[in-house]
């Protein structure tokens, strides 16, 4: 690790014990001499022994962190506990379940990199081969669109957890349950330049979904009527009267 840290790496986990192993030397394979960086697991009051077996693996691996909630708080919660955790100018988050492939870190750096003139930038992952259940793609998609149409957002996998932005960004977001659905949207309503690449994705190996389509849809709406408020109240769309 070099003496300034660029990176940080935020996972909010539940019960994922089968899967921290394998992502953590994926992380590090992907990021050894690329960029100095940090790993932050978020432990949603997990009930199996993934805390555990991160506190085993640090001895390995000394650029993990964990950090830990007393109680079930969801995956915004969590996000918003590991950028402030954070140590580093910018954040890369993905899932706990192994489905996002670290090895595609790299390429969101790049792109970042390569348009680094913008004074806010985020990097976004587009799942191009799902592979989820068809309900679930089917359902993606559907709340995809439905999402572009209204927050014009004009991205087509927001739900990919694949991102990289700045932190400073994510500390000017307006924070609320389940905002990590709506990123590219909120980060659009800051002025923020918002980039789309390709990324891999891959089965589930260990464990179960946490969530269920249904569940999904029923919380999404007084969000996304939320988040429509939100961008119509924005500074840029207000106009001042002397």
């Amino acid at each position: 690790m070099g003496t300034s840290l660029l990176l940080s790496v935020v996972i909010p986990i539940f019960n994922e014990r089968d899967n921290v192993t394998s992502l953590v030397e994926e992380i590090h394979t992907a990021l050894v001499g690329v960029c100095d960086f940090e790993v932050i697991f978020i432990d949603d009051a997990s009930t199996d022994d993934s805390l555990a077996i991160l506190t085993e693996l640090k001895g390995s691996f000394p650029f993990i962190r964990a950090v830990t909630h007393n109680k079930r708080s969801g995956q915004s919660a969590g996000l918003r506990t590991g950028v402030l955790a954070a140590k580093g100018s910018l954040i890369v988050t993905l899932d706990g379940d192994g489905q996002n492939d670290p090895a595609d870190i790299p390429k969101l750096l790049e792109r970042h990199k390569s348009l680094s003139d913008s004074e806010f930038l985020m990097v976004t992952g587009h799942r191009v081969n799902r592979k989820d259940t068809w309900a679930k793609r089917k359902a993606s998609r559907a709340a995809n669109a439905i999402r572009r149409i209204l927050l014009k957002d004009n991205n087509p996998d927001t739900g990919c957890s694949l991102k990289l932005y700045d932190r400073a960004l994510f500390l000017r977001l307006p924070y609320f349950d389940h905002m990590h659905r709506f990123l590219p949207a909120l980060a659009k309503r800051e002025n923020c330049k918002v980039e789309v690449v390709p990324v891999n994705h891959r089965h589930r190996a260990y464990g179960q979904s946490k969530y269920a389509n249904i569940d999904r849809l029923l919380v999404g709406i007084p969000d996304l009527i939320g988040v429509m408020w939100l961008i119509k109240r924005s500074p840029s769309n207000l106009k001042s009267k002397e």
